[in-house]
């Protein structure tokens, strides 16, 4: 999966994510991201994050545990440096999409 897609928050906010490439160098830069089931008849958002530190890694749990309960799945990021802009987003993706994994 090489294209970017796009989620709308409840707000209406229209937010673009790019897939991640577990092999590459990461920056250590803030960003939000989901872990999703990319399928021909589109995409679901099973968790939404945030972290200060994209090359932390702190992903892979989230990751793991969703191939174990859902199977093939991805994880998409948008760097975003504020931690505030990073929260509020997180935030409107749970509230539009309901994933799973962000349930309790």
């Amino acid at each position: 999966m090489t294209r970017q897609i796009d989620f709308a928050g409840k707000s209406g906010s229209v937010y673009r994510y790019s897939p991640l490439e577990e092999e590459r160098h990461l920056p250590p830069v803030g960003a939000n991201y989901v872990i999703a089931q990319v399928t021909p008849q589109g995409v679901s958002i099973l968790f939404a994050g945030e972290t200060e530190c994209l090359s932390d890694r702190v992903w892979q749990a989230a990751l793991a545990e969703a191939h174990a309960r859902y199977g093939e799945t991805a994880v998409l990021t948008r760097l975003n440096v504020r931690g505030a802009v990073r929260k509020a987003e997180r935030e409107d993706l749970i509230e539009e999409h309901s994933p799973p994994m962000n349930a309790g």
